[in-house]
């Protein structure tokens, strides 16, 4: 029982970090239908970022608390990457939005080879320790732990998501982008600026992904240049997993994820003498790729963006 309660919070933590990705990934393919491929290396940049404020912060003011160095580096990080991915948009995507889908497909992998370059020569090639900027002594929850970074994490996916679902659901914004994504035509004829909402489509998932950068960076305690490739990756099938272009299923395929790489790595392991424990925990995300894509290609929650004439 206490193995299964810490692979459950291990799983809701990795999962939770799955969601904020796969929502940006799921919000721009309900609105123009790309895959932004480059979306992990966003999450990369955040993450190296908020390294850089902290080191440059803990310098110039040593004795501020923790939690207000995560804070200062998670607002810089998100407004730096809300930049790039708009400046992504305008200069990649936007001119080729009219044409065959395999181009933008490929612009997408181009930009995304293109900022691990510039993070590589920008910080370097060689992983970084990422501070510790919270307390280390971990909760005990019945035979399980969980630390004070994980707490933090799950607090604020919860916090994150309620704010996006009320923003989607009750703002102007949010019924803008909900009009785009059935006919962006029909949209801009009732006075809505399709590009206008495509650009803060893209700027909020930037934030996104800037915030998952820091989490994902607070709890493996490292950063380098090609670490937001495999956590991209995993939030892709996360999101094609829950039903690509669907808020909810991407926030359920997320945490769905998580739990199976958690509780396959953790049970799988040991029946199999080693032969698929941790190291190998990447291969279930593919593997639920798989028999998705092949038993129920809409996701767990189906599709709800309209076919476009």
């Amino acid at each position: 029982m206490d193995v299964l309660l810490q692979q459950i919070i291990n799983g809701l933590v990795l999962g939770s970090m799955y969601a904020l990705v796969a929502l940006g990934y799921t919000m721009v393919y309900g609105i123009i239908g790309l895959i932004n491929f480059a979306h992990g290396d966003v999450l990369m940049i955040g993450a190296l970022t908020s390294w850089t404020i902290i080191v440059q912060a803990r310098e110039a003011a040593p004795g501020m608390p923790g939690w207000a160095l995560l804070i200062l580096a998670a607002l810089i990080s998100m407004v730096v990457c809300a930049v790039i991915n708009f400046s992504i948009e305008k200069l990649a995507y936007k001119p080729l939005r009219n044409s065959p889908r395999l181009a933008p497909l490929i612009t997408a992998i181009g930009m995304s080879i293109l900022l691990q370059t510039l993070a590589m020569i920008v910080w370097k090639p060689n992983p970084k320790s990422y501070p510790t900027l919270l307390s280390s002594e971990p909760f005990n929850l019945g035979g399980a732990v969980i630390s004070p970074t994980q707490v933090t994490i799950l607090a604020t996916t919860a916090i994150v998501l309620s704010l996006l679902m009320f923003m989607v659901n009750k703002t102007s914004l949010g019924r803008a982008m909900r009009a785009t994504a059935e006919n962006p035509r029909v949209a801009g004829l009732m006075g809505i600026r399709p590009d206008v909402v495509i650009s803060a489509t893209f700027i909020i998932g930037a934030m996104l992904a800037a915030i998952a950068g820091i989490m994902w960076a607070s709890n493996y305690g490292t950063v380098q240049h090609s670490m937001g490739f495999m956590p991209g990756l995993k939030a892709f099938v996360a999101a094609v997993f829950g039903g690509i272009g669907n808020l909810a299923g991407a926030v359920v395929g997320g945490i769905s994820l998580g739990l199976i790489e958690s509780l396959g790595a953790g049970y799988l392991g040991p029946l199999t003498g080693g032969f698929l424990g941790s190291q190998y925990s990447d291969i279930f995300a593919f593997i639920v790729l798989a028999i998705v894509l092949t038993l129920r290609p809409s996701g767990l929650l189906g599709e709800r963006v309209a076919d476009r004439a």
